[in-house]
Order: C-alpha cells, then structure tokens, then sequence
C-alpha cells in the first residue's frame, strides 16, 4: 500500500467509506440517541474523514420508528420486531458498502443496531469477529432492552427471534461490570474479555495487542465502539454514562492500535445522547476517534 506523510500522518489508497445512519433508539430505556448521527455528521464527519485522504460518501440514514408508534411486543425483548426489521435494512447497506470495496461506518443511535451491522458484514463475507469497546457485555438483560443484547445476538445465544450468529469469536475491551449470567455465558463461549483493570494493570498496547490477535485470524473484524465505554468527564452525551471508563488518551489510542493493526473492516459508533451533551462534545469526541480509527497519526 503506498502513503503519504503529511501532518496527521495519513495513508491513501485504502477503501473510501460509506457512512450509514441509523438513528435507532428503540433498545434503549432513555430517549435521545435518535439523535447521534445527526450530531456526529454535524461535528464534521465527512470533513475529518476528506483530511484523512479518504474517499467517503454518505448515504443518509435508514427509515426507523419511534416508541409513541410502535408496539413493545415481548416485555423481555422491547419492540423486538421493529429493531430487527431496521437493523434488516441496515445490514443491507452494510453488505453492498462491502460489495462496493468500501468500508461501512454506521452511525447510532443505541447499541442494538450493531445486530445489522455484523449480519450485513456476515451476509458479505461470512462468519467474522468482533472488537466490542463497552462498558459491559450484552448478554443478559433484566430489563429487555435490546441495546443490551447485540453481541449475544451476534454469537447466536440471544435466544429465539434473533438472526443468526454472524460473529464467531469476539474481544470485548473496557468491560466495568459483569453480571452473573453474564460472566458465565462469556466463559462458554469464544469471548476473551479485557476489564478495565486489565488495562490498568497491563496498559492499553499489551490488552489491545492480545484482543487484536485473538481476532486476526477471522474473515472480517468488525470494531464496535459504544461511547458508554468513555469515562463521561470526557464523553458527557452518552445513553449509560458510568464513571470510570477510558480516559481521552485511552480512547484513542484502542483506535489507533485498531488502525495499525490493518484489521479494521467495518465500524459503527453508537449511544452518542445530544440531550445529555455539553456543546455537542461527545459528538465531536466521536468524529476524532473516527478519525483515529481510520489511521490520523500526530506524525
């Protein structure tokens, strides 16, 4: 691949993304997510990107629903029918920005919409892998909501009315708490699962390099990054702002281990809250870690 130095010590010749907007916020128990891609594009997405010596083209947003319209359904999987015909749609379009050499970066809206993003990614290349930056492990939910169930609905454990797995493995980095069913479910599974006192025992290049190769070997790698995972002094505008998350250093530099690492295949970022945010902070804060995903280097 040839580059090109400049001040951010950017690459060309990669895939040109597509930008994927699905403002869902059906799986979440508070309101505002619908909100994020709007802000994320606003915070200047597609400029950070163009600076970055990417192609990008975005394709606007999915058509989704909101609760005053829509019936809950199944009290332990909220408006379950809704989320998935949605994420449906979203999948599509993360399977034809594959099939268009282009790198698909879908914008929340809640959690639950990574359910489209990894099955469009299966319906492209089959099973995969996931790199899940959150602050816990979608597994079980005593409150069914389903922003809460997409790795599990990935793995193909989420139970009935879920699509099929389309990850096999998965590496889950930030976790700051685990429930009892939680933890025992990832113990079954091909999960590895990195604490945040992992990564302040072991630093962030040692825990990244060891998810980064257990996910290597996979057909595509799929990076999730759930703002929630950001510790709020810094990600303010977040859906479940819990202290003790990633510091703004922490934060980049996961993505830019993930860029190094040359296994980023497709991305979405998610639970962005503008009703919670300070001055559209935590879009902003969005937007360059995007960037640092995408390779944006000091030098």
């Amino acid at each position: 691949m040839s580059s090109v130095s400049d001040m951010d010590g950017l690459e060309t010749g990669q895939h040109p993304v597509a930008i994927i907007g699905a403002g869902l916020d059906l799986g979440a128990g508070r309101r505002g997510v619908d909100m994020g891609p709007s802000a994320i594009r606003y915070a200047g997405l597609d400029e950070r990107i163009r600076a970055l010596g990417r192609g990008v083209d975005d394709w606007g947003d999915v058509r989704t629903a909101v609760p005053e319209a829509t019936a809950v359904g199944d009290p332990a999987a909220r408006y379950l029918e809704t989320i998935l015909a949605t994420c449906d749609r979203t999948a599509e379009l993360v399977a034809k920005a594959v099939g268009d050499q282009r790198l698909p970066l879908v914008l929340g809206g809640d959690h639950s919409i990574a359910i489209g993003s990894l099955a469009g990614m299966a319906r492209a290349c089959g099973k995969g892998a996931a790199l899940w930056i959150d602050l816990n492990t979608p597994a079980t939910s005593p409150t069914g909501n389903v922003h809460g169930m997409p790795l599990a609905a990935a793995l193909g454990v989420a139970g009935d009315g879920f699509p099929a797995a389309s990850v096999e493995r998965a590496a889950l980095v930030g976790v700051r708490s685990l429930d009892p069913g939680e933890r025992a479910l990832v113990q079954e599974l091909d999960v590895k699962v990195f604490t945040m006192s992992d990564l302040d025992k072991h630093g962030v290049q040692r825990v990244l390099d060891e998810a980064l190769t257990f996910l290597a070997s996979s057909r595509f790698v799929h990076v999730s990054l759930d703002l929630d995972a950001v510790d709020p002094q810094v990600a303010p505008g977040v859906g479940t702002p819990v202290r003790g998350g990633l510091s703004y250093r922490e934060a980049h530099f996961v993505l830019e281990l993930v860029a190094e690492s040359k296994l980023l295949d497709s991305l979405d970022v998610v639970e962005v809250n503008p009703i919670l945010d300070r001055e559209n902070e935590t879009a902003k804060l969005a937007v360059e870690l995007v960037a640092s995903a995408l390779g944006a280097r000091i030098l």
